[in-house]
């Protein structure tokens, strides 16, 4: 139930529409529970007396009562829409929100079709809690208490069959729940992995199709959707049992007043009209039984989605800003000071070990390595995308703990090997580096990039729609976009993660040369050629997450094995080693 209070709590500028939702159930149930009462007048002192007055009375405040609750009922219908669709969309705000704060590391603990569940499938869940239980909640209460009450009035010793008889069904429901419960949770686990199988193959259908495996792609879905199905089909086999629960126990209930109620009538201690309402009320008092065992359903169903939904809201960032944090990065000099690192503090071994260097503000530095040597790890600590497990990393003289992220991350930028580009037009994608960038400013950054010939090819040149994905250019030209992107924002750091390895050298050249007129930027460049490393003021070779050499390029042939193998390696390999 916390877990729902934690969300309740997001109802925000639409709890005024849920309490008057909640207001406009109560006066409708209200005027329902009127008409047995007026319908055993009716009957009693109406058709039995023939007095055609009376009863033109009696049904025009029936008609009055019927229209009234027919109004409300329009009108709660209409706040409790607003109101449970306006909690949905908080809930999906707040979700994406939330994950925007997380870490790399953060992310890594949510696979990403659990994310996706949890902010559809589990947020629709929570909107229809209030869009098809708060009538129930509020109604099944009401008649439950009201319509017992009356029943009483009217006959008390009536009243005492259903009295004995709803317990009954309340230890039915009860275990029918206490069996569904648990099955909830794991039908939206399942949902999860249908969303993962989905997710996974549509992303590397290309891969799939490669290697003509639509049949085990195919497989793996079906199982997928096969483990669903039949949790589905458990869940509500066992669900739907509260139905003929309570059919038995109402028919039950019906044929033992109607047995009793009959004595009653022929020995003249009851009246027709007087057992008609009585069973108008004993059918609201068992319908509100029902209404609650449903409410209860709903309830075990939102209590699960609830539960996973605030699982992504109260995860505590693994990254936390100081509490004055620095808004400004002085310069992009860098030093790593005898940095340890790891992914996982469960994992045995560290990632980096023992890294310490520095980087003055403005130099071009290269880093080598091999498969799993730790290239990408190093620079990922730089914008603070992971924390050091020990050591530190210093930015423009300051800790990359003390700056705010956003002023950090601002000031270095990270062009990767697999770069995102954005559904909409070349502007579109380059204005996420600079929102406020002129048209000039983009055509400068893609000249740097060498990007500007083949985008003054496209139709509509910065208004070419790149699709999905930048499905509507190659992967060199999407790496050429992406650096043209990132040198857009003006970072004071800029790491180039192999970012070139679809480009042909020649372009790799151009490419460089136009970085190199770029004097106030630290440049960081991880690279798999020689050539890209071949200017730079200092390269740093890494092996098995430790430093092997750092050097000037002309002296790493004397200093380092591992870039004399890589040299030896290319220039066999057909290279063009001196560019």
């Amino acid at each position: 139930m916390n877990d729902l209070k934690r969300l309740f709590a997001l109802l925000g500028k639409y709890r005024k529409d849920f309490f008057i939702a909640m207001l406009f159930v109560a006066i409708e149930t209200s005027l329902e529970l009127f008409i047995p009462v007026m319908i055993a007048d009716l009957i009693d002192y109406g058709v039995m007396t023939k007095d055609i007055g009376y009863m033109t009375v009696k049904g025009l405040q029936m008609i009055l009562c019927a229209l009234l609750a027919l109004t409300t009922g329009i009108l709660y219908a209409r706040f409790a829409a607003r109101a449970a669709y306006g909690w949905g969309a908080e809930i999906r705000k707040a979700e994406y929100r939330k994950l925007q704060s997380y870490s790399f590391s953060d992310i890594d603990r949510f696979e990403t079709s659990s994310l996706v569940t949890r902010l559809t499938s589990d947020a629709t869940v929570m909107q229809n809690a209030i869009s098809s239980g708060l009538r129930p909640l509020v109604r099944s209460p009401m008649l439950l208490i009201l319509g017992v009450i009356l029943s009483f009035t009217m006959n008390a010793e009536l009243a005492l069959i259903f009295i004995v008889l709803a317990p009954i069904l309340g230890i039915v429901l009860f275990l029918i729940i206490s069996r569904v419960a648990p099955l909830y949770s794991l039908c939206q686990k399942a949902i999860d992995r249908v969303n993962e199988s989905v997710e996974e193959n549509l992303r590397a259908i290309r891969t799939v199709k490669a290697f003509v495996r639509e049949e085990y792609a195919e497989d793996l879905f079906d199982s997928a959707n096969d483990n669903l199905r039949y949790l589905g089909m458990k869940t509500n086999s066992i669900a739907v049992l509260n139905m003929p629960a309570f059919l038995i126990i109402m028919y039950t209930a019906i044929i033992l007043i109607m047995w009793f109620g009959g004595e009653k009538m022929i020995s003249f201690q009851l009246e027709v009209g007087e057992l008609t309402g009585f069973l108008s009320y004993v059918m609201q008092v068992l319908n509100s039984l029902m209404l609650i065992s449903n409410v209860f359903m709903l309830l075990t169903r939102s209590l699960a989605s609830a539960h996973r939904i605030v699982e992504v809201l109260e995860s505590a960032p693994s990254l936390e800003e100081s509490e004055n944090p620095l808004e400004e990065v002085k310069d992009g000099s860098i030093e790593f000071r005898n940095v340890f690192f790891r992914y996982s503090s469960k994992a045995k071994e560290y990632t980096l070990s023992d890294i310490s260097f520095s980087i003055e503000a403005g130099e071009t530095v290269g880093i080598l390595g091999g498969t799993g040597s730790g290239k990408s790890s190093l620079v990922q600590l730089i914008p603070r995308l992971y924390d050091v497990s020990s050591g530190a990393v210093v930015v423009g003289g300051s800790d990359v703990r003390d700056y705010s992220l956003s002023s950090l991350r601002r000031s270095v930028g990270i062009v990767l090997q697999k770069n995102m580009l954005f559904s909409g037009t070349i502007r579109d994608n380059m204005k996420w580096g600079n929102k406020e960038a002129s048209d000039d400013e983009i055509w400068n950054v893609l000249k740097i990039a060498a990007a500007d010939d083949f985008v003054r090819s496209f139709p509509g040149t910065l208004d070419y729609n790149l699709g999905q994905g930048g499905v509507n250019v190659s992967g060199g030209q999407k790496q050429r976009l992406s650096i043209a992107r990132t040198l857009l924002s003006k970072p004071k750091i800029i790491i180039f993660d192999d970012s070139t390895s679809a480009v042909d050298t020649d372009t790799e050249r151009r490419i460089r040369e136009g970085l190199m007129g770029i004097k106030e930027c630290t440049k960081i460049f991880i690279a798999e050629r020689i050539s890209s490393v071949a200017s730079a003021d200092k390269v740093i070779v890494l092996a098995d997450g430790h430093i092997e050499s750092i050097g000037r390029p002309d002296e790493m042939m004397e200093k380092s094995r591992i870039y004399r193998e890589i040299y030896e390696a290319q220039l066999k390999g057909g290279y063009d080693v001196s560019q």
